[in-house]
């Protein structure tokens, strides 16, 4: 089972370019209104509830990777390849990855709330209550947690070497259900990609010879015919002087006679 087949974690990549707009959506939504007496702590809240709060849940059960948050592919056209790559989701290394993001999400979000004043004039929610921005904020965070996560899981399971796939086990449509979390309508349905392998080089074939040497016995062969093709050809040549002489002597005896 090669990784790099499946459409879906190709897909997932795309969030490289999706989070920085995410990131600046939440800087005009947070411009929309001036930070309370409490800043601080409106922060960590905001930030507990869209990110601290979607990361505990992500770490008991990951993103599934057929799910694309508001589309997914049914559960029951899942083929073993998926399932096999699901198995891998429960790494530690994922969720330790994962649990750095959200954390990461802390500093950048206060950093954003205390310079989106300079946005102001483009932002959406302008003269809205600072209620209004912190609710619309936290959404945004939690797709950024998620994102996140399908992010580095993708970029995991296509670094990995197909031939290490065999030692897991696919996961069950029961432990499927029980131990990912898929979001979005069943109705994403994609084929494999096909993947074109490089020809092997043909040998150069040898170019024939044109006029190969021939065997000694048909070298014989033609040293025993060549006798008489060459008599044959002098009785061609000597066939006009007999007949010119022939003709010669016709007239000579219509002249005498």
């Amino acid at each position: 089972m090669n990784p790099r087949r499946e459409p879906l974690l190709w897909l997932q990549l795309m969030a490289l370019g999706a989070m920085p707009l995410e990131l600046l959506g939440l800087v005009l939504v947070l411009a929309g209104a001036d930070p309370g007496p409490l800043p601080g702590l409106e922060r960590l809240l905001t930030w507990s509830i869209g990110a601290l709060g979607p990361a505990i849940l992500l770490w008991q059960r990951p993103a599934d990777i057929c799910s694309l948050l508001v589309i997914q592919v049914p559960i029951k056209a899942r083929s073993e390849a998926q399932l096999s790559l699901a198995a891998l989701q429960s790494s530690l290394l994922l969720k330790l990855l994962m649990a750095a993001g959200a954390a990461a999400l802390l500093p950048l979000f206060w950093w954003i709330d205390q310079h989106a004043a300079l946005a102001t004039p483009l932002s959406p929610l302008a003269a809205s209550p600072r209620f209004v921005s912190l609710l619309v904020a936290c959404p945004l965070l939690a797709v950024i947690t998620w994102q996140w996560q399908q992010l580095i899981q993708a970029s995991v399971l296509l670094g990995r070497n197909p031939a290490t796939f065999t030692e897991h086990s696919p996961l069950s449509l029961q432990q499927l259900v029980s131990q990912r979390l898929s979001l979005g309508l069943p109705l994403l349905l994609l084929n494999p990609l096909e993947t074109t392998e490089p020809f092997a080089r043909q040998p150069a074939l040898a170019k024939p010879e044109i006029n190969p040497p021939a065997a000694p016995e048909d070298q014989a062969a033609e040293a025993f015919e060549e006798p008489e093709s060459s008599s044959a050809a002098k009785t061609v040549a000597i066939q006009p002087e007999e007949s010119a002489e022939q003709a010669e002597s016709t007239d000579l005896d219509q002249q005498v006679g």
